[in-house]
């Protein structure tokens, strides 16, 4: 616990300490809702007294109705707001990586098993680790897959993703 309260702070514990940024963040949500709905109860107060009061003879009942136009630069708006939101923080580079890498792992998986083909670099054997992960989800029970992963997590010195593999490979075969 020590060294995960050194790392993130005190908040890992269920116990953190009365600082002002805990009470902000506690404080600040808590204040919105009570000043939004004291400003609902206000104005509600202040229609049903200007209800009450008649209305003059030549006064129209309701007005002219706007029509859809009036929505359209919202709604422009909006939609530029959240394509600019998700071209900022989606992360289709991320999967249109990862769709590359799947693609590419049946060549890789045969450059890497082949000894007279050129050995594969770091970034084609961090390719090849992603498309054997994404190849092993739909087929679990592929030792070689599992032994192939953990060979190349001892390559890129991925500790965790070998010993992971390597424990898959036993479990589904332990005399191999």
């Amino acid at each position: 616990i020590d060294y995960m309260v050194a790392r993130y702070g005190n908040f890992v514990t269920y116990d953190p300490p009365l600082t002002p940024l805990t009470v902000l963040l506690w404080v600040l949500p808590l204040a919105a809702i009570v000043a939004g709905g004291w400003i609902i109860v206000a104005r509600t107060r202040r229609r049903v007294r200007l209800r009450r009061e008649p209305l003059p003879a030549d006064t129209p009942v309701c007005g002219a109705r706007a029509g859809w136009g009036v929505y359209v630069p919202g709604a422009v708006i909006a939609l530029a707001v959240g394509a600019g939101s998700y071209a900022l923080t989606g992360s289709y580079q991320q999967v249109r990586v990862w769709q590359q890498a799947t693609a590419q792992t049946p060549g890789l998986l045969a450059r890497a098993l082949d000894p007279q083909a050129q050995p594969l670099n770091e970034e084609e054997m961090a390719r090849l680790a992603l498309g054997l992960r994404t190849r092993l989800q739909n087929d679990a029970g592929n030792v070689e897959g599992w032994l192939m992963l953990g060979r190349t997590g001892m390559v890129l010195g991925n500790a965790g993703t070998a010993t992971g593999a390597y424990a898959n490979a036993y479990r589904l075969d332990p005399k191999n």
